[in-house]
């Protein structure tokens, strides 16, 4: 019997939607791949996770109030970014606690969201990529996806599936970039101290791209390599994978 395409509903992100819409679509490239149907709803904006973290909370609930009501009735909540899917996953149930109704509601979304790399092959067991890629790339771990969400073998098993592509581990590579959130705006000059640490560890590994499935690291690792000259790419994931690298890479002149 042929199975039902399950039917994904893509929460795009703030800054792929403003900053690398290519990850979104790649994001659905790799999901029809896996035999998914995909729908990106109108009117999506924020998780609310900026607000969140920095104990805005009314601000942050009437943001997730609007996730809530677009992202039901999907199989799957799928999210290229390990940081907003815990959100949605993890913390949308907590801000909710007081509200019977919408905290039922929210633990319905957080049983159906995941990570694109870990929905990929924990949840469609999807392997068969198809890709190549001819050079060399280290990855970073980014901490909310790592540490809330267990997202690290799932994006090495995927990129050790692309065709040409020699995967270069970075030495510490679950220690954080600097980026954080709103960490990075809070604490400028500890950011910065953690950021150029992160750049040594990706130049001694020497690849030619360095990759992570969360923007807000990426953006923060483009913007120290560029100012230290380096001329190593920045990319999303779900961009190798899905064999959308055309654009330039994150951060570099267009």
């Amino acid at each position: 019997m042929t199975e039902t395409p399950p039917t994904v509903g893509l929460f795009v992100t703030c800054l792929v939607d403003l900053f690398r819409p290519s990850v979104g679509f790649a994001a659905v490239d790799l999901l029809e791949r896996a035999g998914c149907r995909v729908v990106v709803p109108e009117g999506q904006t924020c998780c609310g996770q900026p607000a969140y973290n920095s104990g805005a909370r009314e601000i942050a609930a009437s943001i997730a109030k609007n996730v809530l009501k677009l992202f039901d009735g999907f199989d799957y909540v799928v999210a290229p970014s390990g940081s907003c899917a815990a959100m949605l996953k993890l913390h949308l149930p907590a801000l909710f606690a007081d509200d019977t109704l919408l905290r039922t509601h929210a633990e319905r979304l957080a049983e159906r969201t995941w990570e694109l790399m870990s929905f990929l092959i924990d949840v469609r067991h999807f392997s068969d990529l198809a890709a190549s890629h001819n050079g060399s790339a280290s990855y970073h771990d980014g901490c909310s996806g790592l540490r809330e969400l267990g997202v690290r073998d799932q994006p090495r098993r995927l990129l050790s599936s692309v065709d040409e592509l020699e995967l270069r581990e970075i030495d510490d590579a679950e220690v954080c970039c600097g980026f954080g959130g709103t960490f990075c705006v809070k604490f400028p000059s500890i950011s910065g101290a953690m950021a150029e640490r992160k750049a040594d560890a990706i130049e001694a590994a020497g690849a030619s791209v360095v990759l992570s499935g969360e923007m807000g690291c990426l953006m923060n690792i483009a913007g120290t390599l560029s100012r230290r000259g380096s001329d190593i790419e920045v990319r999303h994931t779900a961009e190798v994978l899905a064999g959308i690298t055309d654009a330039p890479a994150i951060g570099a002149p267009k």
